[in-house]
């Protein structure tokens, strides 16, 4: 994982819109979706890339261990909620 950080603006503009890269958090982590089949145009399940998806990923999602795991990690996000 790289040092870097995002504060929820900056993580917005990983959408997946417009060329963009996907980026998502959860759990104060920063990943990578950009690559993934299941985040085409940086929209899964109804759920947009740019933002921490902890609560919506915790309420939705069995297998978001394993999911996780193979996902590139870069980056944590910081600051107020």
């Amino acid at each position: 994982m790289t040092n870097k950080t995002f504060t929820r603006d900056e993580l917005r503009k990983y959408n997946g819109q417009n060329g963009a890269d996907a980026y998502i958090a959860i759990d104060g982590i920063v990943y990578d979706v950009t690559h993934s089949p299941a985040w085409k145009n940086g929209i899964h399940h109804g759920y947009q890339a740019g933002y921490d998806l902890t609560d919506a990923l915790y309420k939705v999602s069995p297998h978001k261990d394993r999911v996780l795991a193979n996902l590139p990690k870069v980056g944590t996000l910081v600051g107020e909620e």
